[in-house]
């Protein structure tokens, strides 16, 4: 290490990458020293997480562009430790494509579950942070996302996603006719136009119909 150096260059990183994993203080702390006989103490190790908190805070909290043509809403379920424990929790996701056709993370949520008065707070979060317009929501089927989305941008369109609403559409079929069925369902989404995914959607009726006719009907 060159004279006056406290830390090895990386060595943050390290402690970062095994935060990240929920790993706590004292196991960070044992992970040098049983791989590098090196003692960290537990003090350096919050000094550089607390480092990354007042960042991320700096992050979340950033002004937003005016205008996303398309926002994407959902919400993913991981293990998280929370006052001492691991357990799941929801993390909210929203990410906004730029006019300029670029993607980009508008902010990142935890809460204990997915409900559509948290997303509640998140769209106002998003309006306190400058962003006035969006022209397309793209969100799953969560009861009461599109009221939410309504009270904050009332002119916004709510799309339901195509992912979801394939999954949806699959859950009338026949699990050993799945893949198939997706299949079909991904010509008609995918069509260059509206009259070719209507033609898609005419032979996908002619030939689904007659045993899952709820399908049709969704």
């Amino acid at each position: 290490m060159p004279k006056g150096t406290t830390r090895v260059a990386g060595f943050d990183d390290k402690i970062l990458s095994l935060y990240a994993r929920g790993m706590t203080t004292r196991e960070i702390q044992g992970h040098p020293e049983e791989i590098y006989q090196v003692e960290v103490s537990p003090t350096l190790i919050s000094n550089v997480t607390d480092a990354v908190i007042e960042e991320v805070k700096a992050w979340q909290t950033r002004p937003l562009d005016a205008i996303y043509p398309i926002v994407y809403l959902d919400a993913l379920v991981v293990k998280m430790r929370s006052e001492g424990r691991v357990e799941n929790r929801a993390v909210y996701v929203a990410i906004g494509i730029t006019l300029a056709d670029g993607k980009e993370v508008l902010g990142l949520w935890t809460s204990a579950n997915e409900g559509a008065k948290f997303w509640l707070q998140v769209l106002t979060e998003l309006q306190n942070r400058r962003l006035r317009d969006i022209f397309i929501a793209c969100v799953d089927g969560l009861k009461g996302i599109p009221q939410a989305i309504e009270t904050v941008y009332p002119k916004t369109t709510v799309q339901l996603c195509i992912v979801h609403m394939v999954r949806a559409s699959l859950n009338y079929v026949n699990w050993k006719e799945r893949k198939m069925g997706a299949q079909d369902l991904k010509s008609i989404y995918r069509g260059a136009s509206l009259e070719q995914a209507a033609r898609q959607l005419a032979g996908f009726a002619q030939r689904w119909d007659p045993r899952y006719p709820s399908i049709s009907a969704l």
